[in-house]
């Protein structure tokens, strides 16, 4: 009687592989499709805002708003832009590290979870709750401290002052920018840290290393690209953040390093919330001019930002 016993067992295994193969099939063309879905929606965000500039590139600058041509309208935004987002990145970066660094290789492991969490729940707050604690709470109380900075080190262009009476200054809105995109990077970088093996860690300590020692020869090394991708990512968040900007930053439209005056630089999307309702015909084709140019941006860095963590993927702990 032993024939029938292995005729089933085949049988059963032939169905149950052919349902799996079907699953995977099944969900194979989900993914696909998914992916292909994306690459639709980014085309056509990409057409609609190339379409709706067109008019603006033969525009007049007496039909534009400031009554200067596009090129001039757009110098200072993208200024504003990127000096707001490169304080954000070059505070968060070395604080997120910090972080990741203490949460993988200090804490107490509960401690260690709890600490996680809290840092993985500052990603669900809203950005408009970032900037109403930027405009009630943080600006205020740093105005002294810009105070101090324009009497004590107002010789260094980025302090020359006069310092802002409300404290609404490109440096806070850099400063509530650095604390909104915390949590991305140090997420990144904690889950990179947690992936070196080992033995490299156990290597070096053996070797007569410190704790620091090992993680500046093993667990820096190991993780350098993501570290990289982890701070682009967070840049491409700076870069497109409008509320919290625009609840924070006063914006006069200046093109100034200094980062404690009253006259600050506007951002590309802070300023398109503020003047898109009062805008007509040219002048949001204009607004929406600008905003393809944030998009090159912003997509240009997370591009960067997944090629170096693709570089990533590939890379041989044992190898180096």
């Amino acid at each position: 009687m032993p024939t029938p016993t292995i005729t089933t067992t085949t049988t059963t295994t032939t169905m149950t592989t052919t349902a799996q193969r079907r699953g995977d099939r099944v969900f194979s063309g989900l993914a696909t499709g998914a992916g292909v879905l994306i690459l639709v929606v980014l085309a056509g965000v990409a057409i609609f805002l190339v379409t709706e500039s067109l008019p603006v590139i033969g525009a007049e600058s007496s039909e534009l708003p400031g009554d200067r041509t596009f090129l001039a309208s757009l110098g200072p935004l993208v200024f504003g832009t990127l000096l707001a987002a490169t304080i954000a990145l070059a505070l968060a970066t070395p604080l997120s590290l910090a972080i990741a660094l203490f949460i993988s290789h200090y804490a107490d492991r509960r401690i260690a979870r709890t600490l996680g969490y809290l840092v993985d729940l500052l990603a669900a707050i809203p950005s408009v709750v970032y900037g109403l604690w930027g405009v009630s709470v943080l600006a205020p109380f740093l105005q002294p401290s810009f105070v101090w900075l324009e009497e004590h080190l107002g010789f260094i262009p980025l302090f020359a002052g006069p310092a802002s009476s409300t404290g609404r200054t490109v440096l806070t809105a850099g400063i509530v920018l650095a604390v909104m995109v915390l949590p991305i990077m140090t997420a990144i970088n904690r889950e990179v840290f947690l992936q070196v093996p080992t033995l490299h860690e156990e290597a070096a300590l053996a070797l007569g290393a410190t704790r620091w020692e090992m993680i500046r020869m093993s667990v820096f090394p190991y993780g350098r690209s993501g570290i990289v991708s982890g701070a682009m990512l967070g840049l491409g968040r700076a870069l497109g953040e409008t509320l919290a900007v625009l609840l924070v930053l006063s914006q006069t439209g200046a093109v100034t390093f200094n980062l404690i005056s009253r006259d600050n630089p506007s951002t590309i999307a802070a300023n398109i919330a503020a003047d898109f309702p009062e805008s007509t015909g040219v002048e949001i084709n204009a607004l929406i001019a600008t905003g393809l140019v944030l998009f090159v941006i912003t997509f240009a860095v997370n591009f960067l930002a997944r090629a170096v963590l693709a570089r990533r993927a590939g890379f041989d702990g044992a190898a180096g």
